[in-house]
């Protein structure tokens, strides 16, 4: 086999194979033997007939297709590790020469990662700014908090609602399609973070009051960016109001968790858990502003077969997000938002983009620092993804350990390059 590789872009080349006709008159007889094996003949047990009738019967030119498909399909790969080409999408083929006693020959025109011209990333990563991950003592005392109220004693309560009760509410608000016709929601009144005003109109109503309506202008913040600033029409049901009595903060109180001697041990255990959760955000943060200094100072042709997978992997995750949060169809979330699949996939572009350059940015580092992932490596995250998400309906042919190995080994690499870069 030859094969000669001419590039037609950045992500785009073109391989010409050449098999010689000994091997390709192989890949023939191999096709007239596979086509003949379930041929019946008159006079013959099946699939025994002889070559010749066998041609005769089948056509040569099916037995061509046949035999130049195969061949093919046996050289296309080896061509392309020949040349060291990665290429990212199925083949484009078109043969040039096909005739018994003759070469095979035919082009394969296909999509390729394209080559990438890093920045000097080690000067870019020195510049990035690290901020010291420090507790606040009013953090400790918030997170205290928390846990304290996790474990108040709720009580119904025969009167109205104040400040500090637990309310349980039904709402709709038909400006906020987000809402669905009633939206339920339970919290403490006074902590709810509901838009401004919302709660004030909660307190003094008890749950046996009638159904109230009020209207509210929504912030400037506002989340939907588009009803910013705009009336809101609320109707709203007290469905039940509880007294909150919160336990005493002392070292019984941190002992009844389970494993604090006291309550001074319990507030460096929050702290504790505080400064791993700022370090694992700062180191997030400092890990995107490199990806994100990085892939400014760089520019390259971004294959657009990897985009669209993207976009549609995007969509897909958008779509189980949907049907998990909102719990209605895509398709009557469709209807409230007023917006077509298509737009909602068209606005996932820039952010399909900004995604694959980041991965293909991170791939060239990897291959330029040499970062390499054992097999061991390999095997270890594998069984930790598969211990942690159990699928006990599926049978172990039903998993693609794979996919899964492919998915890890890309997880280990990601890490050791953002580790290498963080430490730069």
């Amino acid at each position: 086999m030859k094969s000669t590789v001419k590039e037609l872009s950045k992500t785009e080349v073109e391989i010409e194979v050449e098999i010689p006709s000994e091997e390709f008159n192989q890949f023939i007889e191999k096709a007239i033997l596979n086509m003949g094996k379930d041929l019946e003949v008159e006079g013959f047990r099946k699939g025994k007939a002889p070559k010749e009738i066998i041609k005769e019967k089948i056509g040569h030119e099916n037995i061509m297709i046949e035999a130049a498909d195969s061949a093919i399909k046996a050289n296309y790969g080896k061509a392309l590790l020949e040349n060291k080409v990665e290429a990212i999408s199925q083949p484009e083929i078109n043969i040039l020469k096909l005739a018994p006693n003759n070469p095979l020959i035919f082009k394969a025109k296909t999509t390729i990662l394209p080559k990438i011209d890093l920045p000097d990333y080690r000067k870019i990563v020195k510049k990035v700014e690290r901020k010291e991950a420090s507790v606040e003592e009013s953090e400790v005392e918030n997170g205290l908090k928390w846990l304290q109220k996790s474990r108040s004693k709720l009580t119904l309560k025969n009167g109205p609602a104040q400040k500090g009760d637990f309310v349980e509410i039904e709402y709709s608000c038909p400006q906020i399609r987000e809402l669905g016709e009633n939206k339920k929601d339970a919290f403490i009144l006074g902590e709810g973070h509901f838009i401004p005003g919302f709660e004030d109109k909660l307190v003094g109503l008890e749950a046996k009051d009638e159904e109230i309506q009020f209207s509210l202008t929504l912030p400037e913040n506002y989340s939907i960016k588009n009803l910013t600033g705009k009336q809101a029409d609320f109707k709203l049901k007290v469905k039940s109001v509880q007294k909150v009595e919160l336990p005493e903060l002392n070292d019984q109180f941190a002992k009844d968790l389970g494993k604090f001697e006291s309550l001074e041990a319990l507030k460096k255990n929050i702290r504790e858990g505080l400064a791993s959760e700022k370090k694992q955000a700062e180191s997030q943060r400092i890990r995107n502003e490199i990806l994100e200094k990085i892939s400014q100072a760089s520019n390259f042709e971004i294959p657009e077969i990897l985009v669209k997978r993207e976009q549609e992997a995007l969509m897909e995750n958008f779509k189980q997000e949907i049907s998990t949060k909102l719990n209605i169809p895509f398709k009557d979330y469709l209807e409230k938002i007023k917006k077509t699949e298509q737009e909602i996939l068209d606005s996932l572009l820039e952010q399909a983009k900004k995604r694959v350059k980041s991965f293909l940015i991170l791939k060239a580092i990897g291959e330029k620092e040499n970062i390499e992932v054992s097999d061991e490596e390999v095997r270890n995250q594998a069984n930790e993804i598969l211990k942690s998400n159990p699928a006990p309906e599926k049978t172990a042919k039903d998993v693609d350990l794979e996919k899964i190995k492919e998915y890890s080994k890309g997880l280990i690499k990601n890490e050791k390059i953002f580790k290498l870069l963080e430490n730069l």
